[in-house]
């Protein structure tokens, strides 16, 4: 074998191979190349094991040949590799991917839109545990022990004891504010709240409430009628009709149902209705004179009202949801569908 021929093939090797790569533009060509130079079965591949064949005298330049060649065509391949990508990244000719964007869930929207349109009203937003005590969830708000009453909230209980347990309505919070301050005040108060309900279309254990408290020495009904129409038109449109019926809540006297047109048929009758042209969205009242003494208040001096609404009942009015495990099921089609 002439070992002079091979050296000046080397050259003709980087010739060739620098050549060949300032025409590549795609990547599935750039990677032929790497596999005809650099592959297994490549030229380089080929020119390597010819080294051991070579005289001793001329093994040691052969070699140092060799590896300039590898590492020559190690430069061109990720200079290539490194223009190629650079030119996809900016090709505003390629179609672009989607990106999967996140949407609010319909609850989220609904009560942040709720407590807009209250707060917009001067009402403050307030919190409390979904823990709580017997006192604050039932004997505080005119539920003494063995008060009929409690069976329409019957809860999970957290102790043998039954002092501890999963409130049932967001109502405790409005003893805990009116502990701390005085008035004359309006708040809303939302969370979870829990109740020993069936799973089904329109019932769930665990669900979530909106309820408002306005409290001062001359507050009466009508100030609640206004606030709730107002809240109602805001809500679901100024086309809406209102209408108050008598009611009973242990922690409000006189006591009321609130309902509205129904959002299906505009009040003519339909089957989401029962025919009665009206859906019941909500309970209120005047707040009982016993909760005021449970909280310190001078009973004869000061008046308020008070009134409890579900979310979920709310959203799916809003958005003609049928059936309230839609929202435990977190089915992102569900979501997008209502979201959009």
């Amino acid at each position: 074998m002439d070992w002079q021929e091979l050296l000046r093939k080397i050259e003709e090797i980087k010739k060739q191979a620098a050549g060949e790569m300032s025409r590549i533009s795609e990547a599935s060509e750039k990677e032929q190349w790497r596999i005809k130079y650099l592959g297994r079965k490549g030229h380089l591949h080929q020119l390597t094991s010819l080294v051991g064949k070579a005289p001793l005298q001329l093994r040691r330049k052969l070699g140092a040949e060799i590896n300039n060649l590898k590492q020559y065509l190690l430069a061109l391949y990720q200079e290539k590799k490194e223009a190629i990508r650079d030119t996809g990244f900016l090709n505003v000719s390629l179609p672009g991917h989607r990106v999967s964007s996140g949407q609010l869930h319909p609850l989220t929207t609904a009560t942040r839109e709720m407590v807009k349109i209250f707060t917009r009203m001067g009402f403050g937003v307030y919190t409390g545990p979904d823990m709580e005590t017997d006192y604050y969830n039932f004997e505080a708000l005119n539920m003494p022990a063995n008060h009929p009453a409690r069976d329409m909230w019957d809860t999970f209980y957290l102790n043998e004891e039954g002092t501890r347990l999963l409130r049932t309505h967001t109502s405790p919070v409005q003893i805990r504010v009116m502990e701390k301050i005085t008035p004359p005040f309006r708040i809303i108060a939302v969370g979870r709240c829990f109740r020993r309900d069936p799973l089904d279309a329109s019932h769930s254990p665990v669900f979530h409430q909106m309820e408002g408290l306005m409290v001062g020495s001359d507050i009466c009904f009508s100030h609640l009628k206004g606030i709730l129409i107002h809240f109602c038109q805001e809500f679901f449109g100024h086309g809406i009709k209102v209408k108050f019926s008598p009611s009973y809540f242990p922690f409000t006297e006189p006591s009321a149902e609130v309902s509205i047109s129904c959002v299906i048929c505009g009040g003519t009758g339909c089957t989401t209705c029962s025919r009665k042209g009206w859906l019941e969205i909500l309970g209120c009242g005047m707040v009982h004179p016993r909760v005021f003494q449970a909280v310190g208040y001078e009973k004869d001096k000061i008046r308020g009202f008070a009134f409890g609404m579900g979310v979920e009942r709310i959203a799916m009015l809003r958005h003609g949801i049928t059936d309230i495990r839609f929202f435990l099921q977190n089915d992102l089609r569900f979501i997008q569908q209502v979201s959009s």
